[in-house]
């Protein structure tokens, strides 16, 4: 199975997947470990796709998305974007609102105390 085909059968097969250096229990770059945390602190459920592992899906996520770094969110299919979008999105409250029409659940006071603590 090529990289593609890889990439996208776990976007198909999981609602919110975040491709991104290490994993959502030991995240191995500062990005990565931002938005793992955003998502874990919300307790939202989410696949975690190291690309560090493999230098294939590493490459090929840029290409899937023509996006060039690393980390990189995807919700119902759907590239959301990077650390800093997802960083903006969580504050602004747009996260919530796109986990919500997808039917994603998520801790709603959890949201709002980092979006208090970024005021």
């Amino acid at each position: 199975m090529s990289a593609q085909d890889q990439i996208r059968e776990t976007i198909t097969k999981n609602d919110v997947v975040l491709f991104m250096k290490g994993t959502k229990m030991m995240p191995q770059c500062g990005f990565s470990s931002r938005v793992a945390g955003i998502l874990n602190y919300m307790g939202v459920e989410f696949a975690d796709v190291n690309v560090l592992a493999d230098a294939e899906i590493r490459q090929g996520i840029k290409d899937f998305s023509d996006w060039p770094t690393i980390p990189q969110l995807y919700v119902k299919g759907e590239f959301v974007g990077g650390c800093d979008i997802v960083t903006e999105m969580t504050i602004s409250g747009e996260l919530d609102t796109l986990l919500e029409t997808n039917g994603i659940g998520f801790n709603k006071e959890a949201a709002d105390k980092i979006r208090e603590a970024n005021a």
